[in-house]
C-alpha cells in the first residue's frame, strides 16, 4: 500500500512539473514565430513570460533559447547593447549547463554582432571560438558557415591571405547551401578587388548577379552592384557605368541604411563626373533618408521604451502570478502531504488494530485450547478416578461376593451334613448328636452373615442403594437382598444357595420383583439395575 502511495505522490509531482514546461515551450515557439514575422513587441512579451517560468524552474535549455531570441529581437531593433547583453547571458548558460553545440551557436551570434558594429577584433575572437568547437565536433557544414563568417571579417580588415584560406575551407563545405555559396562568391570577388585583380572580379560578379533573383539574396545583389560600380570607377574609369551600377543597386528593395550609403555613393560619383545638380540632389536625398531613418530609430527607441515598460509591468504581474502559483503549489503539496500522512496514520492504526485483534483472537484460541485441555485433563482425571473407584468397587464387590459364596458353600455343606446325619436312624436317636444338628440348623438360619454382607455392600455401593430405595420404595428387605446379589453378578444357582431356596424359586422371585418394579417384559432386571 505504501509503495502505491509513493508512486501516486511521484505521479502528482511529475504532472505539476510537466504542465509549466509545456506552457513555457509553447510561449518560446510562439515568440520565435513573432520574431520572424517582425512583431518584435509581441515576441519580446512572449519570450519574457517564458523567461519567468524557465527561471522559476531553472530550465537551462529553455533559458538559452529565450535569451538567444531576445537578443535577436534587439539586434533587429538596432539595440545592439541589449542584444549583446542577452547573448552573453545565453553564452553563460550554455557554457555552464549545456553541451558545446549551444555554446557554438551563441559564440557565432556574438561574433556576427561585433562584425555588424565593425568591432573586428572582437568579432574574430568569438567567431574563432565557434569555429574551433565546430572542428572539435566535426560538424562539416557548421565549419563551412563559420569559415565564411571569418572570411568576412578578414575581408573587411584587408587580410587577403586569411580571407583566401577560410574561403578555400568554406567553399566545398557549403556548396549544398546556395545562400552560403553566393556569399562565398561575393567575398571572393571583393578579395580579388583588394588584390587588384579587377578583371577576374568583374567576370565573377557579372556571372553571379543574374542568379540573385529572390529576396533572400538581396544583400549579395546590392553588394555585387556596388563592387561592379567600384571596378568601373577605379579600374576602367567609366563613370557612367559606375553610376549605372550604383543606380541598379538602389533599385533593389533594401533597407534605409543601405539607401543612405547608396545615396552617398551616387552623390560622390556625380560629383566626380561634375554633375553637380545630381550630386546635390542625391546628397539631399541622403539627408532626407537619414532624417527618416533617425525618425524610425526614434520611433523604435520609443517603442522599445514602451515595450520595456510593458515588459516590466508584465514581468511584475508574472512574478506575482508565479508567486501565487508557487504558494498554491506549496499548499497543494502540503495538503497532499497531510493527506498521505493521514492515510499512513490510518493504515498504521488499522494495521495495529488488526494485529491486536489477531493477537487477541490467537490468545483467546490459546485460552480456549488451554481450557479445553484442562477440561479434557479434568475429564480424564475424573474418568481415571471413576475407573479407579469402579475398579475398587468391583474389587470390593468381588470380595463381598466371594465371602457370600463362601458362606453359601459352607451353608450348603452344613445342610448336606445335616441331611446325611438325619437320614441315619442310629444317629438320629442319639441325643447328643441331635443337639449338634440343632445347633447346625441354627447356624443356617443366622442373619448375622447377611447383616455383615449388607454393611459391606453399603460402604461400597451406597449411591446404588439410595437410588434403588428412592425409585422403588415398595421393595421389601428380601427383595433388596435378592437385587443386591443379582447386582453383584451372581448366578441364579449361587443366589438360590445364599437364600437357601431352589433355583426355580429364585427365578420366580426375580420375575415377581421385576413386576413389582414395573419393568417392561423385554428389560432384564440385571440390565436395569446395572445402569441405575
Amino acid at each position: 500500500m505504501l509503495k502505491y502511495l509513493i508512486l501516486l505522490l511521484c505521479f502528482t509531482f511529475s504532472i505539476q512539473a510537466a504542465a509549466p514546461k509545456e506552457d513555457c515551450e509553447k510561449l518560446i515557439a510562439t515568440g520565435i514565430d513573432a520574431l520572424y514575422n517582425q512583431e518584435f513587441s509581441k515576441s519580446l512579451e512572449l519570450l519574457t513570460k517564458a523567461k519567468v517560468i524557465a527561471e522559476g524552474h531553472n530550465w537551462p535549455k529553455q533559458l538559452f533559447l529565450i535569451k538567444n531570441n531576445i537578443a535577436l529581437n534587439y539586434y533587429y531593433l538596432l539595440e545592439y547593447s541589449e542584444a549583446i547583453e542577452n547573448y552573453f547571458e545565453a553564452y553563460a548558460i550554455a557554457s555552464k549547463s549545456l553541451d558545446s553545440n549551444y555554446e557554438m551557436i551563441v559564440l557565432n551570434n556574438i561574433g556576427l554582432l561585433y562584425l555588424k558594429e565593425k568591432k573586428y577584433n572582437e568579432a574574430e575572437k568569438y567567431l574563432l571560438k565557434a569555429y574551433d568547437i565546430a572542428k572539435q565536433n566535426k560538424y562539416s557544414f557548421k565549419i563551412g558557415i563559420y569559415a565564411v563568417n571569418l572570411a568576412s571579417v578578414y575581408n573587411e580588415t584587408r587580410q587577403i591571405a586569411k580571407t583566401d584560406t577560410y574561403l578555400e575551407i568554406a567553399e566545398p563545405l557549403v556548396k549544398k547551401d546556395s545562400s552560403a555559396t553566393y556569399e562565398v562568391q561575393i567575398i571572393k570577388a571583393e578579395n580579388l578587388i583588394n588584390k587588384k585583380e579587377y578583371s577576374k572580379a568583374k567576370q565573377m560578379i557579372l556571372a553571379l548577379v543574374p542568379k540573385l533573383v529572390i529576396a533572400e539574396y538581396t544583400e549579395y545583389k546590392v553588394k555585387g552592384y556596388l563592387l561592379l560600380s567600384n571596378i568601373y570607377e577605379v579600374y576602367e574609369n567609366n563613370m557612367p557605368l559606375a553610376i549605372q551600377m550604383a543606380q541598379k543597386a538602389l533599385e533593389v528593395n533594401i533597407d534605409l541604411q543601405k539607401k543612405i550609403d547608396l545615396y552617398e555613393r551616387l552623390s560622390e560619383l556625380y560629383l566626380k563626373n561634375k554633375e553637380y545638380d545630381k550630386a546635390f540632389k542625391f546628397k539631399d536625398q541622403g539627408y532626407v533618408t537619414k532624417d527618416s531613418l533617425n525618425k524610425i530609430k526614434s520611433r523604435i527607441i520609443f517603442d522599445n521604451i514602451k515595450t520595456k515598460l510593458k515588459l516590466q509591468n508584465d514581468l511584475k504581474e508574472l512574478n506575482e502570478k508565479e508567486r501565487q502559483l508557487e504558494q498554491e503549489r506549496r499548499l497543494n503539496l502540503i495538503l497532499i502531504g497531510l493527506a498521505i500522512i493521514i492515510i499512513l496514520v490510518t493504515i498504521w492504526a488499522l494495521r495495529n488494530t488488526i494485529i491486536k485483534f489477531r493477537q487477541r483472537r490467537i490468545i483467546a484460541e490459546h485460552n480456549q485450547k488451554i481450557i479445553a485441555l484442562e477440561l479434557e485433563n479434568e475429564k480424564n482425571e475424573k474418568l481415571i478416578i471413576e475407573k479407579q473407584l469402579k475398579s475398587e468397587i468391583e474389587s470390593k464387590n468381588r470380595k463381598i461376593a466371594a465371602k457370600a459364596l463362601q458362606a453359601a458353600n459352607r451353608n450348603e455343606l452344613i445342610e448336606d451334613i445335616i441331611n446325611s446325619l438325619s437320614a441315619q436312624t442310629e444317629i438320629a436317636n442319639n441325643q447328643a448328636i441331635k443337639s449338634y444338628i440343632l445347633k447346625l440348623k441354627k447356624q443356617l438360619r443366622s442373619e448375622n452373615e447377611w447383616d455383615d454382607f449388607l454393611t459391606h455392600f453399603k460402604e461400597v455401593n451406597h449411591t446404588f442403594l439410595i437410588k434403588l430405595k428412592e425409585k422403588h420404595n415398595n421393595l421389601t428387605s428380601n427383595d433388596i437382598r435378592f437385587i443386591l446379589y443379582l447386582y453383584m453378578d451372581l448366578s441364579i444357582k449361587e443366589i438360590s444357595t445364599l437364600l437357601n431356596i431352589t433355583p426355580e424359586a429364585c427365578r420366580k422371585r426375580r420375575e415377581r420383583i421385576s413386576k413389582k418394579m414395573d419393568l417392561p417384559d423385554e428389560l432384564e432386571l440385571y440390565n436395569y439395575i446395572s445402569i441405575l
